[in-house]
């Protein structure tokens, strides 16, 4: 589901054009497409299709079709559909009747109407891959910025009365190719509440259209449209709705990187004093000491040697989380820098959890061999449990939660509640794709040689001592999964607002290089809380090292109540259930990620000082 940013990085490749990307040219009265998504607010999670009934949306004529999306696109609610509306480029329209009768709506569906206006209920309207904005204008800065969407209706608080926007005075900016072609470049639409639609009349005296609760009101859709000619080109259109709003948002991003950067510093200065020339002294003393004639007792992480590669216990889910992990590391990798190199276009909706998805479906052999791999150095003889269950659990889990979170969305008639045929294609790529290139890598994975481990394993473990309190396994892993947070925590912010709120996010340049901040956090706190528990004799480390980096998501989903206690106004149960359904999700894939790094670090650390040491 994921963090992180820097500002260089963060440009779009437009050298040239990726596939379904080019510029369309159109001629003077050509047709220009508009199409209708789904209703979208950020007061409510559930998401309602423009041609739902109870809105009363005239159709086109000959019935709704509905477009093409990708997988992304139709997990995230998008429900695209042809219109009524007839633009043709440069041809003014002044006054236009949407719907050929009078439209009638019950007091039932305009009870409904009114609370999805309350609401804050938004149309999402795309003309040439652009989506429809309104001018806004920031109350901090007095800027304008794009604001996707526009109101279904208005609502006076103050008389607890709310109005529907039945007219539309719809703008569209071009740019000049040349004398026959021409370009769209911009889309914006002004909605406004006209009781007689007729008269495409709107001002302070004008009466608008309340639709009552208590009896059938009639009334009627109108649009208009105004060809503005603009100099912006057609390769940087997109960049007016990129704008950041606020002027503290750079500032704030700059912040988040800055702030992962110190803590970075802070911990690699802690592994450099005390790893570095702590364990060197270490070693050195350790071999000096079996050089000498008359041996002296081993002391420290030394007295551990015999044990400290001892089989854990749950040996094959440890293997089956790291495995999983992995996975998840190599997916979000390349998805970032897919995205770094402009393959993540924003007029491309869903593009970027399409290829999340395609990823993680590819690199399921990934999972499959790491997870083989080390189950093999543990010793395990349940070799088939091992590759079922490193293709099955993990993302049975996150398929099973999707799966109830869906039955929410078909409980409140959301469109955003997913086809059955979406799921079942999910599926066919789990069962028929991932789950069999996961049995390919885990074959390939008990094939390779087994991991040897540089020091023996002693017959009788060793008895552990007492442990200070801030060792303790909860203690201590709680301790460790701050800083990781702390990386990241900032530009979680605009990641979640980017979510829940339907903003574009596109500073993939940050956050690839929160992403690489977080790998070295992690590695770095995983790497120096097993340092102190081997000191203390405690060579429990295989488990700890995996929750130590890992619980960073205990705090990511803590951050997640704050999140929606502080930010969201969500009344409905469905999306309250939803919003910690998802939140669970991306809390789940990001302790699968972390804890991964965290373990793989350790692995690495305490096989390499175990080699350094001479042990008889």
């Amino acid at each position: 589901m994921l963090i992180g940013p820097l500002a260089f990085l963060a440009t779009t490749a437009t050298a040239f054009y990726l596939p379904g990307m080019a510029p369309k040219n159109y001629a003077k009265g050509q047709s220009v497409e508009l199409l209708v998504n789904a209703l979208s607010s950020p007061d409510s999670a559930l998401s309602y299709d423009q041609y739902y009934d109870a809105f009363r949306f005239c159709e086109p004529e000959g019935g709704k079709k509905a477009q093409s999306e990708n997988l992304g696109s139709m997990l995230f609610g998008d429900r695209f559909y042809d219109s009524r509306f007839k633009l043709k480029m440069l041809e003014d329209q002044k006054c236009t009747i949407l719907c050929q009768k009078e439209i009638e709506i019950s007091a039932i569906d305009s009870a409904f109407v009114n609370d999805r206006i309350k609401e804050k209920y938004a149309l999402n309207w795309v003309i040439d891959q652009l989506p429809a904005a309104k001018l806004t204008t920031d109350k901090k800065t007095g800027k304008e910025y794009y604001h996707l969407g526009f109101d279904l209706g208005q609502y006076n608080a103050d008389k607890n009365i709310a109005y529907l926007n039945n007219y539309y005075d719809i703008r569209i900016q071009y740019n000049a190719v040349d004398d026959k072609n021409f370009r769209v470049v911009g889309a914006f639409v002004y909605p406004h509440s006209i009781e007689d639609a007729k008269s495409c009349v709107y001002n302070v005296d004008v009466a608008k259209l309340h639709l009552s609760e208590a009896k059938t009101t009639k009334f009627q859709y109108a649009y208009s449209v105004t060809w503005e000619k603009s100099q912006t080109p057609w390769s940087t259109r997109w960049n007016k709705y990129l704008t950041l709003t606020a002027s503290s948002e750079p500032r704030i991003h700059w912040f988040s990187l800055i702030n992962s950067v110190v803590i970075v510093l802070f911990l690699s200065g802690m592994v450099g004093m005390i790893l570095v020339r702590a364990l060197y002294k270490d070693i050195a003393r350790y071999n000096q000491i079996d050089s000498l004639e008359d041996p002296q007792e081993d002391f420290g992480w030394k007295l551990v040697h015999g044990d400290v590669f001892r089989t854990p216990v749950h040996s094959i889910f440890l293997s089956v989380m790291v495995g999983s992990g992995a996975q998840m590391f190599v997916m979000s990798g390349m998805t970032l820098l897919f995205a770094l190199m402009g393959f993540l276009s924003p007029s491309s909706r869903g593009s970027l959890s399409t290829i999340m998805i395609i990823f993680y479906v590819l690199f399921g052999s990934i999972a499959g061999y790491f997870s083989a791999r080390l189950y093999k150095m543990f010793g395990g003889q349940s070799w088939k449990k091992n590759v079922m269950l490193t293709a099955f659990l993990f993302p049975g889990i996150i398929f099973g939660i999707f799966i109830m979170l869906n039955f929410f969305l078909i409980g409140a008639k959301s469109s955003g509640a997913v086809p059955f045929l979406t799921i079942f294609s999910l599926f066919a790529l789990w069962i028929l794709v991932s789950a069999p290139l996961c049995f390919v890598g885990a074959y390939f994975g008990f094939k390779k040689a087994k991991i040897e481990y540089p020091v023996r394993i002693n017959q009788i473990p060793r008895q552990i001592p007492e442990q200070v309190f801030y060792l303790k396994p909860v203690i201590a892993a709680l301790l460790g999964g701050i800083l990781p947070f702390g990386a990241i925590f900032i530009e979680l912010y605009f990641i979640m607002n980017s979510i829940w709120f339907h903003k574009v996010y596109y500073v993939f340049g940050f956050l690839f290089l929160v992403f690489l901040i977080l790998i070295v956090t992690c590695s770095e706190v995983a790497i120096l809380l097993c340092y102190f528990h081997l000191c203390a004799e405690d060579y429990h480390w295989w488990w700890k090292s995996y929750f130590t980096s890992g619980a960073s998501a205990f705090y990511f989903y803590l951050y997640g109540v704050v999140y929606y206690v502080t930010k969201l106004k969500y009344e409905n149960f469905a999306s309250t259930i939803l919003y910690f359904g998802w939140t669970a999700v991306m809390a789940f894939g990001l302790f699968s990620l972390t804890g991964t790094i965290g373990f793989v670090s350790c692995f690495f650390f305490v096989h390499k000082i175990y080699s350094s040491i001479k042990v008889d």
